[in-house]
């Protein structure tokens, strides 16, 4: 007999697997993704950061609430007697109620002087902006090397400036020298680079319109984010303003809260109760710069945005 015969086995010929793709990390629209710790190391800054500031601002809510001898006795971040009342009653008694006339008068000085110093910012960053002559880069250079001389470095020069003028121990001394803002003039330059398209004016020309109507009707309403940014700067600025008050304003119902509350402060270490009335006058003076931050915010983002673009 003969064995049967053995058929080969076919098999499959053998393919090798395809090599795999290294995973790549995923990467969002605007960069890699932190890890982890650096999340919660920025998180831990940002919390620091925040703490820094409203510690102080808590801490003179609940100094408010206390009367001076609690000031002293009780720990400075807890609530002891409720006070408030009494203290708001006794400072608008303090020296027939001088206090408002000090908020008054920053009023003045910071609401006229921060729109009158914006105007004059904005319309002259516009023309810096838009035109060319002679001596433009020189104005630009100057605006800018301005911004890094310190105001108390001024201060005594203009303060004899207007005792020659005799506008010394007059609101107009305190407004006038608050009307040059290089700030502004800087930002104003940069938003009407920006937000004013040159091709718009050029229509307007050509329509017939003047100058300084392609400025109110067009310009203008462009610049309004970056005007109202300028504003807010201008406001806190002048509100804040302490030095050039203190050295040309020496009748107390002319000075604003700054200079006011600092008389009360040194006054403190030798009349008694004056601590109280100072710490609930410095809780009411920051109540405008936060009506007038928290009802701007919207336009002062947008602004501050539109001009990071090129400043």
């Amino acid at each position: 007999m003969t064995a049967p015969a053995v058929l080969p086995v076919v098999t499959d010929p053998v393919t090798p697997d395809p090599p795999r793709r290294a995973r790549r990390p995923q990467v969002h629209a605007e960069g890699e993704r932190p890890s982890r710790t650096a999340r919660i190391l920025a998180g831990v800054f940002l919390v620091a950061v925040a703490l820094y500031f409203l510690v102080p601002v808590y801490w003179l809510v609940v100094a408010s609430t206390k009367s001076t001898g609690d000031l002293f006795s009780t720990p400075g971040f807890l609530f002891a007697d409720f006070q408030f009342v009494e203290n708001l009653v006794r400072l608008s008694e303090q020296a027939d109620g001088i206090f408002w006339r000090w908020m008054f008068n920053s009023l003045i000085y910071s609401g006229l002087g921060s729109v009158l110093m914006t105007f004059i910012s904005v319309i002259s960053g516009y023309a810096l902006a838009m035109y060319r002559f002679r001596g433009r880069t020189v104005i630009l250079a100057a605006a800018l090397g301005s911004m890094l001389v310190p105001q108390t470095v001024l201060a005594q020069p203009t303060y004899v400036l207007l005792v020659e003028m005799g506008l010394n121990n007059t609101m107009l001394g305190v407004l006038l020298p608050s009307l040059v803002y290089p700030f502004g003039v800087m930002l104003g330059f940069v938003y009407s680079q920006t937000s004013v398209p040159m091709e718009l004016l050029e229509a307007a020309r050509l329509d017939g319109a003047s100058e300084w109507r392609a400025f109110w009707s067009i310009a203008l309403k462009l610049l309004s984010p970056g005007a109202v940014t300028i504003l807010l700067f201008a406001f806190i600025g002048s509100w804040n303003n302490f030095m050039l008050p203190l050295l040309v304003l020496s009748d107390a119902r002319l000075q604003p809260v700054t200079v006011g509350l600092s008389g009360w402060s040194q006054a403190a270490i030798t009349v008694p109760g004056l601590q109280s009335l100072v710490i609930i006058g410095s809780l009411l003076s920051i109540l405008p710069i936060i009506v007038v931050f928290v009802s701007l915010q919207r336009y002062w983002r947008s602004g501050l945005a539109a001009g990071g673009v090129r400043f």
